[in-house]
């Protein structure tokens, strides 16, 4: 995936050499070297992954193997904005601690390595791989920049690399590419997956404003199969990073399918944001449930996060919980600003991984997601207070009680609230970040106008963020996992997810609630990140 406006990386490379470039250096390295420390020591996180140094976007490759989780992503390893796109790489046990590889794949006659996906080619359909140990098989889009700046009209196509040691190092296949440009501008991040019952790889991919399906036996031919979007859905800004996946609806043994689509921009809050869809897959069409489509067109609350920063969310490939919820990872920015969010040693971050579940919802289905630690995530809780009463505005916790900058807190409220419930973070500094719920509007928000550092772009905090309260049988609850950059919340389950950014003058030191007409806390729970 690119952002929606061209950078040529040639150009831009030597401006910013150019422009970092002092004949003075004696004078100006004291002043760098304190604001990459300051950067190092303030903003990077605890808990999340972030390249070691420079620039990265979307997610890529995904894939489990012999104990391993795979991210590669897209990455500029020769600046801290987006440039020509490489695949960065990453391993984990546990997907919290992430160790950083070589990089994975880097761009050829063909183009720059934007966004694709990896799969474990089990039965060696590609014949690619040797002996007994399975070729790790990635598709991704090569961007032919100089196709681009010479205003040809189409310069995107899928191409083929594969792995012969788990995905550690890679060779492109000679005869990429794999999938030829039809007459798209846009045409570009393919996710394939293997379909059992056509025993046979399936692939999606973004064509401009809509998806596109292809097929293949051994994941070298590709036939197209269908279209999908056109009249549904989100369009305004360009279709990116699609996945298609089954789930079992919860309490059921029946199946959908849900496929995500990114869009940018477009997303409930602006910018980007990823929407998704659930219906049927026969092997070559994907039909949205005629429901479905009808609560969408009325009311488009299908999105899998409605916070600010949270795009491009995609699966790793095979890999399931055992109940068959699949797990996605998301990257933590949005194109509206994260060129020039304060960072200097690297930027972005992703999001934790989630795992969806599909429910029952209002005659159709929707998404929920929570976060997922396949090794477990928390000590036992550090901070345990019940039935707690608030009129006014009272502190609920404190950095004295533990450390707010690596937290998982969890709040379950006897009843829900009849009037507006206001949570505060703030800090010594008077940097303060507030959520909370509008039982009148029927919403949930965040407003980070206050939150530190926000004048770097004029869209970061211009407006406070909504999300519709989806869940209704319930009193209600949420998750919170604090990080020092971050936010992500999980109402009601997972029904309403919000994750958003924020860059803090200090850390938080307490976390607070306002509620004018009075509120009962049955549980709070504050739980430290192992």
């Amino acid at each position: 995936m690119k952002p929606i406006y061209f950078l040529s990386s040639m150009l831009f490379t030597m401006l910013l050499m150019i422009a970092c470039t002092d004949t003075n250096t004696s004078q100006k390295e004291p002043k760098k070297t304190v604001q990459l420390q300051e950067d190092e020591q303030k903003y990077r996180p605890n808990f999340h992954f972030t390249p070691q140094k420079n620039w990265m976007n979307d997610p890529n490759g995904m894939f489990y193997w012999n104990g391993n989780y795979h991210l590669y992503f897209q990455h500029h390893p020769f600046g801290n904005v987006w440039g020509p796109m490489h695949w960065g790489h990453a391993v984990s046990k546990d997907l919290v601690h992430w160790e950083e590889r070589p990089i994975a794949l880097y761009p050829d006659a063909l183009g720059t390595i934007f966004s694709g996906s990896a799969v474990v080619d089990h039965n060696n359909t590609s014949g690619l791989g040797k002996g007994d140990v399975p070729p790790i098989i990635a598709i991704y889009t090569s961007h032919d920049m100089e196709a681009e700046r010479s205003g040809a009209p189409y310069y995107e196509t899928q191409s083929l690399a594969y792995s012969r040691d788990e995905g550690e190092t890679w060779e492109k296949y000679a005869g990429n590419p794999v999938i030829k440009n039809p007459a798209e501008k846009d045409f570009r991040d393919p996710k394939v997956f293997w379909m059992e019952t056509q025993q046979a790889w399936r692939l999606t991919l973004a064509a401009g404003q809509e998806t596109r399906f292809y097929g293949s036996k051994d994941l070298i031919h590709w036939e197209p199969l269908s279209e999908f979007g056109k009249t549904i859905g989100n369009h305004n800004g360009v279709w990116e990073c699609p996945d298609l996946f089954q789930l079992p609806i919860q309490g059921t043994e029946t199946f959908k399918w849900v496929h995500l689509v990114s869009v940018n921009p477009g997303g409930p809050n602006g910018g980007s944001a990823t929407q998704y869809f659930v219906g049927d897959f026969d092997g070559e069409t994907f039909t949205v449930d005629p429901e479905f489509e009808k609560a969408m067109a009325a009311d488009h609350r299908f999105w899998l996060d409605f916070g600010r920063d949270n795009y491009a969310s995609v699966s790793f490939s095979n890999f399931k919980i055992p109940s068959g919820q699949q797990v996605v990872l998301g990257w933590m920015s949005n194109w509206d600003y994260a060129t020039v969010v304060p960072t200097t040693t690297w930027r972005s971050a992703m999001t934790l991984p989630r795992a969806l579940e599909l429910v029952p919802f209002e005659k159709t289905y929707r998404l929920q997601s929570q976060p997922y630690f396949p090794k477990g995530n928390f000590s036992k809780a550090v901070v345990s207070k019940n039935d707690l009463k608030a009129q006014g505005k009272a502190q609920l916790v404190s950095s004295s009680e533990y450390a707010l900058d690596h937290t998982a807190l969890s709040v379950v409220f006897k009843n829900t609230p009849r009037f507006t419930t206001h949570f505060q973070l703030s800090n010594s500094l008077g940097d303060a970040l507030n959520f909370g719920f509008d039982p009148q509007e029927n919403q949930f928000y965040i407003d980070r106008t206050a939150s530190g550092k926000v004048d770097f772009s004029t869209k970061f905090a211009s407006h406070r963020s909504y999300a519709p309260r989806l869940e209704t049988d319930a009193a209600l609850e949420f998750k919170l996992f604090l990080d020092k950059t971050s936010l992500e919340i999980f109402y009601d389950q997972g029904a309403t997810v919000m994750s958003e950014i924020f860059f803090l003058n200090a850390p938080f030191d307490q976390l607070s609630v306002e509620a004018t007409e009075g509120i009962e806390i049955k549980a709070l729970e504050v739980f430290g990140i192992d």
